[in-house]
């Protein structure tokens, strides 16, 4: 009877034990969620309740990841994109002149062969000459002696000093004089001695495309009009051969050549209307900010400061702009007239105005403006 109630009393202290030890358990499960929860609390609180935090830092931080990974897959991919340029363009100016230029040399008039043989090339060598400059030329950096150079800041990536106008690229690791963007197209950043063959390029490649669009709009519905015929025909071809008789012959195919023509017709179309579109609207965006005198980064700049200012009751004027007609000659580099033909509409290697490092007043600027607000 005594034995009994040692083991029951034992089987009862072993289950008292297994139940504290499970309480043990859930309560360290419990207070170990509780410390996620504040941590992660407390995390959120420092990043959206710091008195120096802003929308645009928040946005920054979340896209750190996306960030960090661009700078290191566009270091790679820049080949990739060039030689997709190349290959691209390359592919266009085969079919055109395969398919479009004989077509143009049998049915046109002296005249309009005559135009469409001067345009063209021309058309195509300003492309590839402002293209090669864009991607050999370099956009320009600080010097490596930093005695005499005046900067008005300090590079926090490269504990150097940094000119106006300069921005460090974390693709290139470098700081970049003028720094307008990296282009992943070119495998370059485009900077002060770069920028003009970058947007030449944008703009004559747009004007080629658009050039083959309008020339070829009718090759266009012919070929797309004789594509949806060989698919019917090849359709009614196989229903002829799967109840073909001794009476009945299927209809005529197409040969390889007929296909080949008119799917690169439609290739072409297709492809030159759609960079038409695309690069269009980077030319155009480019554009503006060239009439403005300022570059991709400095428009955000000059837009904060310009809202900084304004709550201040003062009106922000940008110290690079000089009016929309002098900064497209400054931009260009026309100091004469002639500079029109010699430096626009043909190819030239000239340098832009000025080192990058100091902006003096450019000698074909017309009108000295007051001072202005420094960024």
């Amino acid at each position: 009877m005594r034995s009994r109630q040692r083991m029951f009393a034992a089987a009862m202290r072993l289950l008292l034990k297994c139940l504290r030890l499970g309480r043990r358990r859930r309560f360290k499960l419990v207070r170990q969620a509780e410390q996620l929860w504040h941590y992660g609390h407390l995390c959120l609180r420092s990043l959206l309740y710091n008195s120096f935090t802003n929308g645009d830092v928040v946005l920054d931080s979340l896209f750190e990841p996306v960030y960090w990974l661009v700078d290191h897959v566009t270091r790679w991919f820049g080949v990739v994109f060039v030689a997709l340029v190349i290959g691209l363009t390359s592919s266009i100016v085969a079919i055109v002149y395969i398919c479009l230029l004989p077509l143009i040399l049998q049915t046109y008039t002296p005249a309009w062969i005559c135009w469409h043989l001067a345009y063209g090339h021309w058309n195509l060598i300003m492309i590839v000459f402002h293209y090669y400059m864009a991607i050999t030329t370099s956009p320009g950096h600080p010097p490596q002696a930093k005695d005499d150079l005046t900067g008005v800041s300090i590079c926090r990536k490269c504990i150097a000093p940094k000119p106006a106008r300069t921005h460090h690229c974390s693709i290139c690791n470098r700081c970049v004089l003028k720094m307008d963007h990296h282009c992943p197209w070119l495998n370059n950043c485009v900077g002060h001695y770069n920028h003009r063959y970058f947007f030449s390029f944008c703009l004559f490649m747009t004007m080629g495309c658009i050039y083959c669009s309008i020339s070829g709009w009718e090759m266009f519905r012919d070929a797309y009009a004789a594509i949806e015929r060989m698919k019917l025909l090849e359709k009614e071809r196989l229903q002829v051969t799967a109840n073909q008789t001794y009476y009945q012959t299927p209809p005529p195919t197409f040969h390889f050549r007929q296909r080949a023509f008119h799917k690169s017709v439609v290739y072409l179309w297709v492809l030159c209307s759609s960079v038409a579109l695309a690069l269009g609207a980077l030319t155009l965006w480019h554009a503006a900010l060239i009439t403005r005198g300022e570059t991709s980064i400095e428009r955000h700049i000059n837009k904060k400061e310009r809202q900084r200012l304004q709550k201040k009751g003062k009106v922000f004027r940008n110290p690079y702009s000089y009016g929309s007609w002098d900064n497209w000659k400054v931009f260009l580099g026309v100091d004469v007239p002639r500079h029109w033909l010699t430096r626009v509409l043909l190819p030239s290697s000239h340098l832009p105005h000025g080192t990058g490092l100091t902006w003096d007043l450019p000698p074909c600027v017309t009108e000295q403006h007051a001072p202005l607000l420094a960024i």
